[in-house]
């Protein structure tokens, strides 16, 4: 198989606009939740969220293609470019890639739910002054697949144009079909972008109304408390995360810096319930990472780290910690495990891209995040969870994990280059 390497990062989150200000913020433990601010919020069961702050789609966006494009498309534009300047194929000159190689670079796009606000905003306008009211642009703003659309146009990428829509495992899920598509010679590059911003009324509501969300008010700053005892429900965050996948031929080729190899993936379905999590399902995604992982490179692999799911969830917690200590068999041999939604919520089908250039991140820099607000050990939860303060340490193999509504799973595995 051929070998895939990551050689750009671009994101957008409630703690940065860009990949070295948000990954600065993690390690630190700062944390992105607010009150909202996006919509009027003061009558709902939940007011807090993780939203993205001092963004100006028109430093991105010409001002007449605004108005065409949901926010989370914005902000995955946002993203993508940062992604494709870090990996030297645009400048700001120059937004094109060449000509040369733009009918062999894709996109894969990814997000959990799309364009929630506009939907809900076009749905009011019609039911209050009737469907000729409704936007021209309503329908091309809110796919999924725009998100790829607007992209694939701006960039000129003429290859493979894909999108997922797999909850809050797309992300990851896109990343290993950039891995499939560049393996079967389908692309030499694929540039992956997961968005989302369904902080809205529908959003928040939809998912108050579930009991999936923290209802911690008072105190936004602590209301996202992975594998802790108290934790009560995830945050909604927004935000996006952009990765340049390329064969590894084609980087040193050209000379690319290379973050990292992405040496395995695992892909799952629970098949037990729609929003219940088992531990079958993740644990098999992992074993499937680890199995693929040790086929690419000739030999048994260490993780060092593990970028969990991590939700803040009672039941998705407990979940993903026994699942993680079943695959390593015995709590001395399971590597430190941290999540990053305590810093900036759960970013629905964005959250395995921007964690995914977290995880590299802490590969490249030598240093895992903390998992904030982490009080009061949970007998559920008994791994290591760097509480509270970033752990410096040498790490060669990170492994990071998203899980989805409907029981769907994924798991990816990055290393550190080593030609």
């Amino acid at each position: 198989m051929k070998r895939v390497v990551v050689t750009g990062l671009g994101t957008i989150n409630s703690v940065g606009n860009n990949v070295d200000e948000s990954f600065k913020a993690v390690v630190e433990g700062q944390c992105g939740i607010e009150k909202i601010t996006l919509f009027d919020a003061s009558q709902y069961p939940v007011q807090i969220a993780a939203e993205v702050k001092n963004f100006d789609p028109t430093e991105v966006m010409d001002k007449k293609e605004v108005k065409k494009a949901d926010r989370f498309i914005q902000l995955g534009i946002k993203a993508a470019k940062e992604a494709m300047k870090d990996a030297n194929f645009i400048t700001d000159e120059n937004k094109k890639v060449d000509d040369s190689i733009s009918e062999r670079f894709g996109i894969i796009s990814a997000s959990g739910i799309g364009g929630l606000g506009t939907i809900e905003k076009n749905s009011v306008v019609c039911q209050s002054r009737g469907p000729r009211r409704i936007s021209p642009f309503f329908i091309p703003s809110s796919l999924v697949n725009m998100l790829g659309g607007f992209i694939s146009i701006e960039h000129g990428l003429k290859g493979p144009s894909l999108s997922h829509v797999t909850a809050c495992a797309a992300s990851t899920h896109a990343l290993a079909d950039a891995v499939k598509t560049i393996a079967t010679n389908g692309a030499d590059k694929i540039l992956v972008v997961g968005a989302e911003s369904a902080i809205c009324g529908a959003g928040v509501g939809g998912f108050a109304s579930m009991k999936a969300l923290s209802a911690r008010n008072d105190d936004p700053q602590k209301a996202s408390r992975p594998f802790d005892k108290d934790r009560d429900g995830f945050v909604m965050g927004e935000g996006a995360g952009a990765l340049v996948i390329e064969s590894l031929d084609s980087a040193k080729a050209r000379g690319a810096k290379i973050y990292a190899e992405i040496i395995g993936f695992g892909e799952s379905a629970d098949a037990n319930h729609i929003t219940a999590p088992v531990i079958d399902g993740p644990l098999r995604a992992m074993k499937a990472a680890l199995a693929m992982a040790k086929e690419t490179i000739g030999e048994d692999i260490k993780i060092d780290y593990v970028n969990a799911h991590g939700t803040s969830t009672p039941v998705g917690d407990g979940n993903e910690s026994k699942a993680i200590l079943d695959l390593f068999g015995d709590i001395s041999n399971c590597p430190p495990v941290t999540s990053t939604k305590g810093q900036i919520g759960h970013c629905l089908g964005a959250a395995g891209a921007i964690e995914a250039i977290f995880a590299i991140k802490a590969l490249e820099e030598g240093i895992i995040p903390p998992t904030i607000n982490f009080e009061n050990q949970d007998e559920e939860c008994k791994l290591d969870f760097v509480p509270n303060k970033s752990r410096k340490t040498q790490l060669t193999t990170v492994m990071s994990n998203n899980f989805g509504f409907g029981g769907t799973n994924g798991s990816i595995i990055f290393k550190k280059f080593i030609d």
